[in-house]
């Protein structure tokens, strides 16, 4: 090692890091790259936390400050993860340390790194099928088991804006979250074959299993690949559909509803807790709890318990990172009714998680002090003001996402993202416009520009559309960003669905890989039932 790279106090080496994975306290390992880079290889516990975003989301995905955390970059020259150490110090978190060397040092010293996205969600789905034998229908069959009038019934496992993009004809929206609660009133008749889809794999299996588990009487299958396997077969997928569940359930059905989901969380050893527990937990500085209300978008937003996060029960087990950072945390799940909370935390036991339900639901009486990162202040500028601040020479920097820069832009603003704010070729003697999606990611972008010498910066939360309104020039050019520019972007994950089948292929076989690249220390992580 060369004397002026020295280690810092806080780097610290892959062995130990995986030591650090494995030995039961908590842990928030960081991947701080965009999330294109994340995509094309990780490690697989990191949660990514793109540095452009970090201060916005760590509070949410890690909220305890005394966390141990680890973050990594690239390595080499790459200075990202320092950036986000100093960040996250300044946030107040007091045991950050940095993988020395990075993802790359990582496989060097023979460790195993993962493509795509939520990795340990979508093996453990994998693995649910090995172990449980989930029932699977091909893309073919279902087909000509409509055509021929089964009587059977579609559900589509996933959100309503995902379902919306597209869909198997004739399917229904019923988020994996809501079927305990909603699946009898879709398919009423026990006779009627339920299949269940998502886009690729894991929440058709997990979904068709968790109905199985609950005890339906009804056939039930995964359709293989999801709307993929469809596409793959050359078969139609519809787009823009809006068939979904009724909001209402009967009153008089829910308690043996909840009596089924409780059975079945107590075959699972999901521990019930009341509201003085988790209060205690919250105020324990010692272990980090996550209070997640599993409930539908429209019940969330009228209203949840305080610190709460919006963790819709299917999107929770197929995504678990995205909305916990903290490997060994608590996690405290609930509803309104006590059928949906209980079938997630048996899930999210299986996956390795500390999950149990809360006795009392959306009405436990919690108080929870939650410290939300302030957010710099930066004056924001209107469309006209825009116009008018280019015209006098203004130079406008585009931050959103690279995909959408080629699409549409302002003619002669730059494109760039946080970690590559020092490549731009500004003067520091004119005015800076930063264009974003969220006036959030512009504020902290500004800190890392002030620190470049900049100080005149003002952003602006346009659009295409607005930009035009307002008789600013746009243009579009698809080939700038380039490629190996977009690194928010992962082309193997968002081509699958454009007309691209190698991309569809690609993710498929990537998918039911997994497995065979995990090792047995993450094998193990997982908890399924024994026999």
């Amino acid at each position: 090692m060369h004397p002026h790279s020295a280690p810092s106090a806080a780097d610290v080496d892959s062995h130990t890091l995986k030591q650090w994975l494995h030995d039961g306290r908590e842990i928030a390992l960081l991947d701080v790259r965009e999330h294109g880079q994340y995509g094309e290889a990780h490690l697989f516990y990191a949660a990514p936390v793109p540095y452009s975003r970090l201060e916005i989301d760590i509070v949410r995905l890690a909220p305890r400050r005394d966390v141990r955390v680890v973050v990594y970059d690239n390595g080499g020259g790459d200075t990202t993860a320092e950036r986000a150490t100093r960040a996250l110090a300044a946030l107040g978190y007091r045991h950050v340390h940095r993988l020395a060397g990075g993802i790359a040092q990582w496989q060097q010293d023979g460790y195993a790194a993962f493509a795509g996205v939520n990795v340990p969600s979508k093996t453990f789905g994998e693995l649910a099928e090995e172990v449980f034998h989930t029932p699977r229908i091909g893309a073919r069959e279902l087909a000509e088991r409509q055509r021929r009038g089964d009587d059977l019934i579609v559900l589509d496992g996933r959100p309503y804006a995902e379902y919306q993009k597209m869909s198997i004809p004739g399917g229904i929206c019923c988020p994996n979250g809501e079927l305990a609660l909603r699946a009898h009133t879709l398919a009423k008749d026990p006779n009627t074959t339920i299949v269940i889809n998502c886009a690729g794999r894991t929440r058709s299996i997990i979904g068709a299993q968790t109905l199985i588990n609950l005890g339906v009487p009804n056939p039930v299958y995964a359709l293989e690949n999801g709307t993929q396997g469809w596409y793959l077969e050359d078969l139609q997928l519809e787009h823009g559909a809006r068939r979904r569940y009724d909001d209402g359930v009967a009153a008089d059905e829910l308690p043996a509803l909840a009596a089924r989901s409780a059975q079945l969380g107590e075959r699972h050893g999901v521990p019930v807790v009341d509201a003085g527990t988790v209060q205690a937990w919250l105020q324990d500085g010692s272990r980090s709890t996550f209070l997640c209300d599993v409930r539908s978008a429209e019940e969330f937003a009228a209203g949840s318990l305080p610190g709460a996060q919006h963790t819709p029960g299917g999107q929770l087990v197929q995504a678990t990172d995205q909305y916990l950072a903290v490997r060994g945390a608590r996690i405290v799940v609930f509803d309104a009714e006590g059928v949906r909370a209980p079938v997630v935390a048996s899930w999210l036991r299986q996956m390795g998680w500390d999950a149990c339900v809360l006795q009392e639901g959306v009405r436990a009486p919690l108080t929870n002090d939650v410290t939300a990162a302030h957010t710099p202040a930066l004056p924001a500028l209107s469309d006209a003001g825009l116009a008018a601040a280019l015209a006098q020479g203004a130079q406008a920097v585009d931050l959103r996402p690279g995909m959408r820069y080629r699409a549409s832009h302002i003619t002669g603003a730059a494109w760039s993202i946080r970690p590559r704010l020092d490549r731009l070729d500004l003067d520091s003697t004119r005015p800076v416009i930063l264009l974003a999606e969220e006036a959030a990611v512009a504020a902290w972008a500004a800190e890392d520009l002030r620190a470049q010498g900049v100080t005149d910066i003002q952003v602006n939360t346009g659009t295409p559309a607005s930009w035009s309104a307002a008789g600013i020039p746009l243009e579009s050019t698809p080939a700038v960003p380039a490629d190996s520019e977009c690194i928010d972007y992962l082309f193997f994950v968002h081509d699958r669905h454009d007309g691209n089948k190698a991309a569809a292929r690609q993710y498929l076989s990537w998918e039911t890989n997994l497995v065979k690249q995990i090792d047995e220390r993450e094998l193990a992580g997982y908890r399924f039932p024994a026999g």
